[in-house]
């Protein structure tokens, strides 16, 4: 008999399974996903503020469907860095019941690949390190750069699209407009 707990299926796993480019009716359901999965709190954060005004670029945000019912999503937004032109990633949200199955993973992986392949160098988020560690984001050096509201500087992370594109990156991040 096997005493290993059964795993959820994972999203390679979910044949109806579908992830396509951020499309403009997408948006209410992205909003009320990102209600249940963070409340109301989050228009607080950093991160939010420098989503405010910008529109995310469709063609490197992308969504996850399952007989059309959205159950994830993943913004990625123009910002900089300094003088530096960067991405940033998220919010990367997906439906409660759907967690733990490598979606948001598959999610973020997908908006990198994008971006990567539209000639992006630079990407930055707020998040868990151990999380965003295995997509390639590494924790941004002390004092490198500075958010424009307070950030857990554990959580502030990079990941360079093109190898070395972090290099002599400093300064504010502010939206890119």
């Amino acid at each position: 008999m096997n005493d290993t707990p059964s795993q959820p299926p994972r999203a390679v796993d979910l044949p109806a399974l579908t992830m396509r480019p951020l499309a403009p009716g997408d948006f209410p359901a992205i909003l009320k996903l990102d209600e249940r999965a963070f409340g109301p709190g989050r228009f607080t954060k950093t991160a939010y503020r420098l989503r405010e005004g910008v529109s995310p670029d469709m063609k490197l945000s992308c969504v996850a469907t399952i007989g059309g019912m959205l159950i994830g999503s993943n913004i990625m937004t123009s910002i900089r860095c300094g003088a530096t032109p960067a991405l940033l990633l998220g919010p990367l949200t997906v439906e409660p019941a759907f967690r733990s199955r490598g979606i948001g993973e598959a999610l973020a992986q997908k908006s990198l690949d994008a971006a990567r392949a539209s000639g992006h160098r630079l990407a930055l988020l707020v998040g868990d390190e151990p999380y965003y560690k295995r997509l390639g984001f590494r924790r941004v050096p002390a004092g490198r750069l500075t958010m424009p509201g307070p950030v857990d500087p554990a959580r502030l992370l990079y990941c360079e699209l093109v190898e070395g594109a972090f290099e002599g990156v400093s300064g504010s991040v502010t939206r890119a407009l």
